[in-house]
């Protein structure tokens, strides 16, 4: 492919501004240091005509599955973002909070170009990696940049123009970069600014798709200066829950409202006397909102909760929080895991799970080895990802090895990496390998029982000298990283039999935690009812699950335990033609094993009759008016009081469910 320079003249160029004998790039700082970084830290050939390193297919369906709401996000702002800068040959990426490309948008025409130019989905963009470009920038710096053409540190990228975004979690923790590339563009930077300011733009929307995704179970407040904007084009997003404590915010807002980085109440933000927030969201209605901080005006608009959150197979919170937002206000001090990403494990109706959480909150960060134990599909790279994300290096990379699912040949070269021309096969410019990818970070051995013994030995080395030596390499390289493994063997028992080194077990278990499966989980049927839910609502229609069948969910074994069921509710929210999901909506498989049906143990909300469910209290003429309340009440309490839920096991909508509370004045407790 042809280059802005010659690549040795390229590198000459990156030589002489990193040694101070010519300008920094573009007379930016910012530029200046990523190239000095690439140089000196990473030891990256700026000479280099390589592509980016691209993710085998197994890979990559492996991150974009643990992105799938990141992906449900953001898929409609790609598109948009594409159909707008097409015509000038651009295309759009999306990758991950390690700069991996997870999702992307191009002309069929142009794939090959880009491809060719390593735009492409799969490939992987860290700075250690590829040196000075676009997407990597932003991993660094989080912040929006243009590199464009001789910006990039390597030779093979410097005909590139890339404008790329950071796009930030509920919590302000990164979790994705938006950019858009062009292999051709004018010399002149200035023809970047529009396509900066688009990207800057789709990266916000992108933003707050998933804050409202994140948030769905919250009162959301939607806010803009001017009143004809709350509708159209919020700016303002604000999360908060049924007693007015605010569980998150978007960027626009904490940029706005003073305090909002904290735990506050949604009545010290706004002094909203003269009106009840919740009210206005039952009546979807704008109203003026006067800010306390300053005593200017916003107009607002109020939803009322959708639905729950939550991490996926995670218990739901009884305090609902989002992962990354500030606690509760009146939380007690030693409650700060309402703001952890181990909060909805610790909240856990199930000792055996929030015992756990107590442990991992405590070693989180402390160097300590952490060994999961457990059944296939019980949620230990979950539960290890939430270990990561509750600890001080939430913000350096997670980097999961299946040591199961690669062939035993392939092991040593994904974890260790491998020389340039270290065998056969090889990349040119060699590899690094998945333990110096996790430097800083945590590295998850996933299935470590399926680790051959050969590599066993080397796995120790890492551990007791914190180096690692790649494949064919002669220099080790230091590695700072905490280790967190999983298997569902009985390693002390393979230890004993020699298959499994009893030093290297030794090594791993500084804290062994058992996460138990989910047939003998306590919290089962709040599980079930928050994977269905957070499953309804990426089927985008309102769906209920029937009660009954919710109760025999509840006695099933579940041999794939937290995988199989999510699968499960997954599949029959897709293919429930009515608003009921219902045992003739399940796979099969699974309807053909389920327990029969036992209406007599059929798990009812208290004080609501079996002939509630499924019949819609407008359909009995019998009650009269004080057992009409006393039902409605027994399901708001129930369901604490949340309507969606009470309307579903009441067996009407929530329109008329408002109209009742509003006829029989029931008054919920936070407004009592």
């Amino acid at each position: 492919m042809p280059y802005a320079l010659a690549p040795t003249h390229h590198a000459e160029r990156v030589r002489g501004a990193v040694e101070g004998r010519l300008p920094a790039p573009n007379d930016s700082p910012r530029l200046a240091s990523s190239w000095q970084r690439s140089f000196e830290r990473y030891q990256l050939d700026p000479g280099s005509v390589i592509g980016p390193r691209v993710l085998s297919a197994a890979e990559l369906r492996e991150i974009r599955d643990r992105e799938e709401a990141f992906l449900r996000a953001s898929g409609q702002c790609l598109t948009r973002l594409h159909e707008t800068v097409r015509d000038a040959d651009y295309c759009v990426m999306l990758t991950d909070a390690h700069g991996v490309t997870i999702d992307y948008r191009i002309d069929r025409e142009r794939r090959n170009d880009f491809k060719h130019a390593g735009l492409y989905i799969g490939s992987c963009w860290s700075e250690s990696e590829e040196g000075t470009c676009g997407i990597a920038s932003v991993l660094t710096d989080l912040a929006p940049i243009t590199v464009h053409k001789t910006d990039h540190f390597r030779a093979a990228f410097t005909t590139l123009t890339c404008s790329a975004a950071p796009i930030f979690a509920p919590g302000g923790e990164l979790i994705g970069v938006l950019d858009a590339s062009a292999v051709q563009s004018p010399d002149n930077r200035d023809s970047q600014r529009i396509v900066n300011q688009l990207v800057r733009q789709s990266a916000t929307l992108i933003e707050d798709g998933y804050f409202l995704h994140r948030t769905s179970a919250f009162w959301i407040l939607f806010g803009h200066q001017n009143r004809n904007y709350v509708e159209a084009q919020p700016e303002l997003l604000i999360a908060f829950d049924e007693n007015g404590n605010v569980a998150a915010a978007n960027r626009r807002a904490r940029e706005c409202i003073p305090g909002l980085d904290g735990p506050r109440h949604i009545d010290e933000i706004f002094d909203s006397s003269h009106v009840q927030l919740r009210d206005i969201g039952r009546i979807e209605a704008i109203a003026a909102l006067r800010l306390r901080a300053n005593g200017s005006m916003l107009y607002a608009r109020i939803r009322a909760p959708l639905g729950r959150t939550g991490f996926p197979g995670a218990p739901r919170p009884q305090s609902p929080a989002v992962h990354g937002a500030t606690p509760l206000r009146g939380a007690r001090a030693d409650d700060a895991h309402d703001h952890s990403a181990l909060g909805p494990f610790l909240r856990s109706a199930d000792a055996r799970v929030a015992e756990n959480a107590r442990i991992a909150q405590r070693v989180a960060g402390k160097r300590l080895p952490v060994l999961l134990l457990g059944e296939t599909g019980a949620g230990k790279e979950v539960f290890a990802r939430a270990i990561h994300d509750a600890g001080p290096r939430r913000n350096r990379p997670f980097v999961a090895v299946n040591c199961g699912a690669l062939p035993e040949s392939l092991i040593e070269s994904e974890l260790f990496g491998y020389a340039p021309g270290a065998f056969t096969g090889a990349r040119r410019h060699g590899s690094r390998g998945k333990i110096a990818m996790a430097d800083g970070g945590t590295l998850f051995l996933d299935e470590i029982g399926d680790m051959p013994l050969a590599l066993q030995t080397r796995l120790l080395r890492v551990l007791a000298e914190g180096e690692v030596l790649p494949l064919g390499g002669e220099t080790p390289t230091h590695v700072d990283l905490e280790v967190i493994c999983a298997t569902h063997r009985d390693l002390p028992q393979m230890a004993a039999s020699g298959t499994f080194r009893d030093d290297l077990y030794y090594r791993l278990c500084g804290a062994v935690l058992t996460l138990p499966p989910l047939r003998e989980r306590r919290d089962i049927a709040t599980l079930i009812e928050t994977v269905f839910a957070e499953e309804a609502q990426a089927a985008g229609r309102p769906l209920a699950l029937d009660a009954g069948l919710a109760a025999r969910l509840a006695t099933f074994a579940w041999p794939g335990n937290l995988r199989q069921l999510r699968n499960a509710m997954r599949y029959a929210c897709a293919v429930c033609d009515t608003v009921r999901v219902e045992a003739r909506h399940l796979s099969g498989d699974l309807a053909a094993r389920l327990p029969a049906s036992n209406t007599s143990n059929t798990s009812r909300a208290p004080g609501i009759s079996r002939a509630t469910f499924g019949t819609g209290m407008a359909c009995n003429p019998a009650c009269d008016s004080g057992d009409e309340r006393s039902r409605i009440v027994a399901a708001l309490t129930a369901h604490q009081w949340r309507p969606n839920a009470a309307a579903a096991a009441l067996g009407i909508s929530r329109a008329t469910l408002y109209r009742r509370i509003a006829k029989l004045g029931i008054v919920g407790p936070h407004r009592a």
